[in-house]
């Protein structure tokens, strides 16, 4: 008999391209993965997976288990959460990935209180992209996912996920206290095009967002400094080293030295989107998750 404990190993080594990277995503010893897949290979009477390299790979006997082995496994998860969505108990382990703001300014205020609501839950978060966040859900590492998607810019979401909007941000140009600009009642990229800019790096989803911006205007924004944090960004900004696009959900309240001024022209809106499996959908825990985050969202 297969046992699932091993098809998930085997799955992880698939997912992250080898045993040590597998191990450190399901928390186990490189050692206790290879053993599980050898006692996976020995419970299925083929090879598994081979050497290429100083890495390894699925054998297509490995890739046939590991896709309908993928099945099974979610067909079980579904059936976990049916059985507790008829027991209406709120219990059990969710990991959930976030942006970054969204953990300050969703997550964060609203884990204390599930947890004290219902102390036979476990939560465990993690700060990722929303692109690594839409692939760790999809691919079991995550139960639950928060992630942003700025006007077109497009974020694929797998169909075996459901995606859930909660509410929208908006964000705002900050500039140093004193600009000239700092004055307008809004400001359109027009407006900006020989301002520097504070950016995040390039292939995040906000510089993808700054970028479209100034579709129209014959320009680039011109960046003058990378940092990944907003809060870096204000600091930047503060000093006087450039303006800013900065979403108002988890932002800091400002100080004295930056002022936000609302953007047009298009206002600069993304949706915050909650992510999970479909086998997960009725499962009560993320149920409360889901709600509560929803809740936050609005207030």
């Amino acid at each position: 008999m297969i046992e699932l404990s091993a098809l998930r190993s085997l799955r992880a080594v698939d997912t992250h391209g080898s045993v040590v990277a597998a191990a450190a995503s399901l928390g186990f010893t490189p050692s206790a993965v290879s053993q599980q897949v050898k006692r996976l290979e020995r419970q299925a009477g083929v090879p598994l997976l081979e050497r290429v390299g100083r890495g390894v790979m699925l054998t297509g006997h490995g890739r046939r288990l590991v896709a309908d082995g993928s099945r099974l496994l979610g067909e079980l998860e579904s059936l976990e959460a049916e059985l507790q969505h008829e027991a209406g108990r709120v219990a059990g382990q969710l990991r959930i990935a976030a942006f970054s703001t969204a953990t300050r300014g969703l997550v964060a205020p609203v884990v204390r209180t599930l947890l004290d609501a219902h102390p036979d839950l476990r939560l465990t978060l993690t700060e990722t992209e929303p692109w690594d966040t839409v692939e760790l859900v999809a691919t079991g590492q995550q139960e639950i996912g928060i992630v942003h998607r700025w006007g077109d810019v497009p974020l694929s979401i797998p169909e075996h996920l459901v995606a859930t909007s909660i509410g929208h941000d908006v964000a705002d140009v900050v500039l140093p206290a004193g600009h000239p600009l700092g004055s307008r009642e809004r400001l359109s990229p027009l407006d900006l095009v020989d301002e520097p800019w504070v950016a995040t790096p390039e292939g995040t989803i906000c510089r993808e967002w700054l970028v479209r911006m100034y579709v129209g205007t014959g320009r680039s924004p011109r960046i003058a400094h990378v940092a990944m944090e907003f809060d870096s960004h204000l600091a930047l900004v503060g000093a006087g080293l450039g303006i800013a696009l900065v979403p108002r959900l988890g932002r800091r309240p400002l100080t004295p030295d930056v002022v936000a001024v609302p953007a047009h022209r298009p206002v600069p809106t993304r949706d915050v989107i909650v992510v999970r499996r479909a086998s997960m959908a009725r499962s009560p825990a993320v149920e409360a998750v889901v709600a509560a985050l929803r809740s936050a969202a609005v207030s």
